[in-house]
């Protein structure tokens, strides 16, 4: 690691070469607030001080953290939490910043194991009889031939760059995930295995780009799972919080049992007796899960503990029947993954029955299927230690601050519980942990749009609230002439207003999971006075600039439920350190959503519009301002004749 060196010389630095590369562009322009988050990026890295930048759309985040990362010369993994902007990174950002900057680098994307096809998990499918076909326990034949030919010629063997469509149950018997291989060494294509080539590119590269979840697992792995590195690059970090609450967790459910007694299957005989068991349990996990979904549970007591313990039995059975079998040839690869997932399904139900104060247990949905979750209720406290101690962590998002205040964000993570910054690995403490910075939004938001909140509607909680919010959701679409983007709290408030504006308007309604994403955007992208309808997958991460949408329309505040399993035990543990639950875990959750939904109205300098909250309480209750000030600086009103002045004044400033 280079040594500190002054603040202001690697800050000057970083903003010179930053407008060396804007200079260098079509239509390049120098932006105070990107100047602003790199000169503080650099400092945050020479000095290993970690760094909350709140960065509104259309700063240029990327190049305001990419530019001082590279110049610093410390390995940097960038995470982010979509694929398009991995794929903008490394397609556009990387190559551009190689090509420009004066100091030489290199970079590469690391994926998850299960995104590279296994060649050993691919023989299995190649050799798998037609009987196997039949009963459906291996893919169309047509298709391994396919991907066998595939794989002769692919370089990569990411399953983003195969030339044919593969249904997710098809690829998961051609891959394998973190727990199921069982290594290089262990493996007899493992000298020829694309997760380990990927992995080895990535280990010699100077900044490596990977999504938020992989991270996660990187951190609860214990730094097993990416190259060493030195800084960290947290883009979206708003949602760094959830994701680690995921990923030091775990997951137990009937499919992880049914998928470990395929793999018996695999190595043994189609009815052997533990594959056999192994199906008897998951089918008692399922029956004893079914009726808990939504509930806070314990592991540990009851009919779940029974049942856990039996199906802990049965993968211990599975376990010690692999490691017994003397397996030969392509046997060898089957026995050594069968052995790796029975211990990591047999080490997590063990877990399960272990669990300590500051862990959580319920019981959710995950598709038709009942599952046992797991998670850590403060993040905070594992993060110091697993992730802050060992490299500088940059975060980034539009939505960080709540009321102006960093604290929620860095208490929620544990940046507050970090030890001090230093200028060097052998220096003296340089102050304190972490800093905060807003480098505001180049839009104006102000002359750009409108915050209405309809505080004339009844109380949400009240049972006149449903009939009057459909009535003044429909004036503002029509109103608006389409052009909406409505944000819904629940599945079921987002159906009956989907039926209510189908029934009273003649505009065409697009409802989330009737089409697949990228369809229903482009649909709406395509269809300017079409409505587009969602809940919470769209309120983050959704872009629909232009014309489309001059109206996000968000029901109500995006409080969790009280009786939300992770949510209580967050709340519970807030009141037992003696502080306020509802201004410590759900107003800074309830913001940060809000500002994220309300994010999706202006994406560029030419949009304009309305965000219409139809929930009084933002006009009305002790901890609103708090909220507002959590967004965009809008022009704000609560009379509804202005909201709809100004949505029709838009529409008719249309091409018709």
């Amino acid at each position: 690691m280079d040594e500190g060196t002054e603040d202001g010389d690697v800050g000057a630095r970083a903003v010179a070469s930053l407008a060396a590369v804007a200079a260098s562009l079509p239509g390049g322009e120098v932006r105070k607030g990107q100047q602003a988050m790199a000169a503080a990026v650099a400092e945050a890295i020479d000095v290993g001080r970690h760094l909350l930048v709140q960065a509104g759309t259309g700063t240029g985040k990327t190049l305001g953290y990419l530019v001082p990362a590279v110049l610093s010369g410390r390995t940097t993994v960038v995470a982010t939490a979509t694929r398009a902007l991995q794929e903008q990174l490394v397609g556009r950002d990387l190559p551009l910043l190689a090509g420009l900057l004066d100091r030489p680098f290199t970079f590469a994307m690391l994926k998850g194991r299960s995104n590279y096809l296994c060649r050993a998990a691919l023989a299995d499918a190649v050799g798998a009889g037609d009987q196997a076909v039949l009963l459906g326990e291996a893919i169309d034949r047509d298709l391994v031939s396919a991907v066998a030919t595939w794989s002769v010629d692919t370089a990569t063997g990411d399953r983003a760059d195969l030339p044919l469509a593969l249904r997710d149950e098809a690829w998961a018997q051609l891959s394998v995930g973190p727990g199921e291989c069982p290594g290089a060494q262990r493996c007899p294509h493992g000298s020829t295995c694309f997760a380990e080539e990927a992995r080895r590119v990535a280990a010699d590269a100077d900044v490596v780009v990977v999504n938020t979840h992989l991270y996660g697992l990187h951190v609860a792995s214990g730094g097993a799972v990416l190259p060493d590195h030195e800084v960290v690059v947290f883009d979206e970090a708003h949602a760094l919080a959830d994701v680690a609450a995921d990923t030091l967790g775990l997951t137990m459910g009937p499919g992880r049992l049914a998928n470990l007694a395929r793999g018996a299957r695999a190595v043994f005989t189609r009815e052997h007796p533990s594959a056999l068991r192994l199906d008897g349990a998951a089918a008692r996990l399922e029956a004893v899960l079914e009726p808990l979904v939504g509930d806070r549970v314990d592991p540990s007591s009851g009919d779940l503990a029974t049942v856990l313990l039996g199906c802990a039995e049965d993968a211990a059975d599975v376990l010690a029947a692999g490691r017994g079998l003397d397996a030969v040839g392509d046997a060898i690869a089957r026995k050594e993954r069968l052995v790796q997932l029975a211990t990591g399904v047999a080490g997590d139900l063990r877990l399960l029955g272990e669990l300590g104060a500051g862990q959580v247990a319920w019981v959710e949905r995950a598709g038709a299927r009942p599952v046992l979750r797991v998670a850590p209720v403060d993040v905070g406290e594992e993060l110091p230690r697993r992730l802050f101690a060992h490299v500088t962590a940059v975060l980034t998002s539009a939505t960080l601050a709540v009321g102006d205040s960093f604290d929620p964000a860095a208490n929620r993570l544990g940046l507050d519980r970090t030890g001090a910054a230093r200028a060097d690995g052998a220096g003296e403490p340089a102050g304190p942990p972490w800093t905060g910075l807003d480098v505001g939004s180049p839009f104006d938001h102000e002359r750009q749009a409108l915050l209405y909140c309809a505080a004339h509607l009844p109380d949400p909680r009240s049972a006149g609230y449903e009939p009057a919010m459909l009535a003044e959701l429909t004036e503002l679409v029509a109103a608006a002439g389409g052009r909406t983007l409505g944000l819904f709290t629940s599945k079921r408030a987002m159906a009956v207003a989907a039926a209510h504006l189908e029934e009273h308007l003649d505009v065409e309604v697009l409802v989330q999971d009737q089409l697949p994403r990228p369809l229903l955007q482009r649909r709406f992208l395509e269809d300017e006075t079409s409505v587009l309808v969602a809940t919470m997958g769209f309120w983050q991460g959704f872009d629909a600039p232009g014309a489309t949408c001059s109206l996000v329309v968000i029901d109500r505040l995006p409080f969790a439920r009280p009786d939300d399993p992770l949510a209580d035990a967050r709340r519970e543990a807030a009141t037992k350190a003696k502080r306020n639950a509802f201004a410590s875990v759900d107003l800074p959750d309830a913001a940060t959503l809000l500002a994220q939904g309300a994010g999706r109205l202006i994406r560029t300098a030419d949009d304009e519009g309305v965000v219409a909250v139809l929930d009084r309480r933002l006009a009305t209750a002790s901890y609103r301002w708090t909220l507002v000030r959590s967004l965009p600086p809008m022009r704000r009103t609560k009379d509804p004749a202005e909201a709809r002045r100004v949505l029709a004044a838009i529409a008719a400033s249309r091409p018709a």
